[in-house]
């Protein structure tokens, strides 16, 4: 009886273990990255298209028509978010008409379970959840409120450091926007497939493998054909 007891109590502690590893588990980021050259420095972020598909889909397509352009930082609330303004709005370069078509659609909200934990990338909405268009945050602190309640798409992967320095920027209160007293510009953005980047390097070394290879069968011809 003792040792059933026993067994059951690892097994509990087992299946316990297993919920808080499952809820503790960050998504898996896809291949894709991009980065926004700020006038403070860049931001690179990656996605969760297992997360928030039609988000993802949405924002990397505007990033590939170059919709982030010459856009900024409306918002910077330190400890909080620093917020892109909408694609429509926040740009100061005019927009060709398959940018505005793409910047002026509406997402439905794809909430989940995700935390809005710091460097955590989630969409603007008004009060309608499902009138995301092109404004989203970057979070600078946790905020546990915003949890199932925006929709997170990403995260930053690399420029916390330029993250820091916006915090660090002058602001001034609006309402409940704490806004930066300068523009703050995304002044070109790009963006890249990682795996791309591994196949390149593995190109490279199959590459120097082959022509040393070459090399080697040149060398024993020589010897035993001269």
């Amino acid at each position: 009886m003792g040792s059933t007891r026993f067994f059951i109590f690892i097994l509990v502690c087992v299946a316990l273990l297993s919920i808080v590893k499952a809820l503790s588990q960050e998504p898996e980021l896809g291949s894709a990255r991009v980065v926004f050259q700020t006038s403070y420095g860049d931001i690179e972020f990656g996605f969760y298209p297992t997360v928030a598909p039609k988000t993802v889909d949405h924002i990397f397509k505007l990033v590939r028509l170059g919709g982030y352009n010459t856009n900024h930082f409306f918002r910077v609330d330190k400890g909080f978010v620093a917020q892109v303004a909408d694609v429509a709005s926040g740009r100061s370069a005019p927009m060709n008409e398959e940018q505005r078509k793409e910047a002026e659609k509406t997402i439905v909200g794809e909430f989940s379970d995700v935390k809005h934990v710091r460097g955590t990338l989630s969409m603007g909405r008004y009060e309608d959840p499902n009138s995301a268009q092109s404004s989203f945050s970057m979070l600078l602190g946790d905020a546990p409120h915003l949890d199932r309640q925006y929709a997170v798409f990403g995260k930053v992967t690399k420029g916390d450091e330029t993250l820091r320095k916006l915090e660090e920027v002058p602001t001034r209160r609006e309402g409940i926007f704490v806004m930066p007293t300068e523009r703050i510009t995304i002044l070109s953005t790009y963006y890249y497939d990682t795996k791309m980047e591994s196949c390149e390097e593995e190109r490279s070394v199959l590459k120097r493998r082959l022509e040393a290879s070459f090399v080697e069968v040149e060398r024993q011809r020589m010897k035993c054909f001269p």
